[in-house]
């Protein structure tokens, strides 16, 4: 599971070339070869992690620079009071993960456009899936997932579009050791001190024995059980529901539906609120506020001139933001706090919008009504990048270039399209990036 925001950052990659070509070329016997996971979600921030630092060691041998990295971080978790069973049962087979990191740049929330994704994550396929799950956990002597829904305030629906999203309910839960994986985030170097207190948080888990290290097997960032919770997060939030003495998020439906709620319940998730719903925007609205961080309650919207689709009236929101994923082109929502509180899960607004349209359709609801403009092509990260080097170049601040869309660059997008007269919506497009290498 993905929590807490994360702001990708591009610091001081070490070795990683190297690293990787070496180990490719050479057939490294310790890399294993696995099929890539259904749909993966983004590596958020988290908590600082414990301890100083590791520096890798200067070598000309990556598959040492690890072992050495490896040894380095071992003690400092026997330096937290990490046991010497539990660091060896962890570390003795340890093993450079390269997929790790290959699919930690090509993440499909930041690098596919919305349409595509939704296509994906919200499939006819997932739908129908999903619908006989739910009536299936609601038979009479199955798990009765009302019951755990209405215990902590989270809709059954939200509960199992999460499921589907993180694992297709329970089919593939990943294949890689939490252990390999975190470890190889955290030697790569480009978010070590977040794989360090993922790391370190995965051997207290091992250290209490409730879980073995076999069982610990998950995603490539270390995501763990049917709805991927990260090391930090199993230990805060997963909960024995099932009375058995142990949080099974891997094979204990109650434990896992459980878990998920009181993990949505503890961040914030208002009981009985809409997150949202898709919404129609007057003529000549101010796109520039189509923001997130642009909050007013739903009725103020409506006075603006916001309107349901079917002309009725707004979702009671107390804070509600217009979300535009596509733009000034694709559809409209107001979404409101339990929106925001499934970024924390994963801080991607395109897995947010798939999370609450699957549990709509899930409900009976319909899908966005406002065609997607799919004749527009995605930029690549490199593409991302040229654009916001050349915004900063011409003073329209993005901040450092990093190749992901956020924030700071939907800020210096939206300054160029007012000075174009175009509407400031902060959507990258081909043609802007055209627009701004033009000299």
């Amino acid at each position: 599971m993905h929590i807490r925001s994360f702001t990708i950052q591009l610091r001081h990659v070490r070795y990683a070339s190297l690293l990787l070509s070496t180990l490719l070329a050479a057939g490294c016997a310790s890399v294993s070869s696995v099929p890539s996971p259904p749909e993966r979600s983004p590596v958020p921030s988290s908590p600082a992690a414990q301890g100083a630092s590791v520096e890798p060691v200067a070598t000309a041998d990556p598959q040492q620079a690890f072992t050495q990295w490896v040894m380095k971080f071992r003690a400092s978790a026997r330096a937290a009071g990490i046991d010497e069973a539990t660091l060896q049962a962890a570390f003795g087979d340890v093993r450079f993960v390269p997929r790790a990191i290959e699919a930690d740049k090509a993440q499909p929330e930041f690098t596919r456009t919305v349409w595509d994704y939704l296509d994906t994550a919200v499939s006819a396929q997932r739908v129908s899936r999903g619908a006989a799950k739910l009536a299936e956990l609601r038979k009479p002597g199955g798990l009765d997932i009302d019951a755990i829904a209405a215990r902590y305030g989270i809709p059954a629906e939200v509960l199992v579009a999460i499921w589907g999203m993180e694992s297709s309910y329970g089919s593939f839960m990943g294949d890689i050791p939490a252990i390999d994986a975190l470890a190889t985030l955290g030697f790569e170097g480009r978010r070590e001190e977040w794989a360090r207190g993922q790391l370190m948080a995965a051997l207290k888990i091992l250290q209490t024995k409730e879980v073995s290290k076999a069982q610990m097997v998950g995603s490539w960032a270390g995501a763990m059980g049917q709805t991927q919770f990260l090391p930090t997060t199993f230990l805060a939030y997963a909960v024995d529901a099932d009375g058995d003495g142990r949080r099974d998020i891997w094979s204990s439906l109650p434990d896992v539906m459980a878990s998920t709620a009181h993990f949505l319940a503890r961040s914030g998730w208002v009981p009985g609120q809409e997150w949202g719903q898709e919404v129609r925007l007057p003529a000549g609205f101010d796109y520039a506020r189509a923001d997130l961080s642009q909050r007013q309650s739903s009725v103020a919207w409506a006075r603006d001139g916001v309107q349901a689709m079917d002309g009725g009236v707004l979702s009671n929101l107390p804070d509600a933001s217009v979300f535009l994923p596509a733009g000034a082109r694709g559809p409209a929502f107001l979404v409101g706090n339990n929106f925001r509180t499934v970024l924390r899960y994963n801080n991607a607004n395109s897995y947010a919008l798939a999370v609450h349209l699957l549990a709509q359709r899930l409900g009976g609801g319909a899908p966005p009504q406002t065609p997607w403009p799919r004749e527009l092509q995605a930029l690549t990260r490199s593409q991302v990048l040229t654009m916001q080097s050349a915004l900063n170049a011409k003073g329209f601040d993005t901040g450092a270039p990093d190749g992901v869309a956020g924030p700071a660059t939907q800020r210096g997008v939206r300054q160029f399209q007012r000075s174009l007269g175009l509407p400031a919506d902060g959507f990258l497009t081909v043609d802007l990036l055209q627009r701004i290498q033009t000299p």
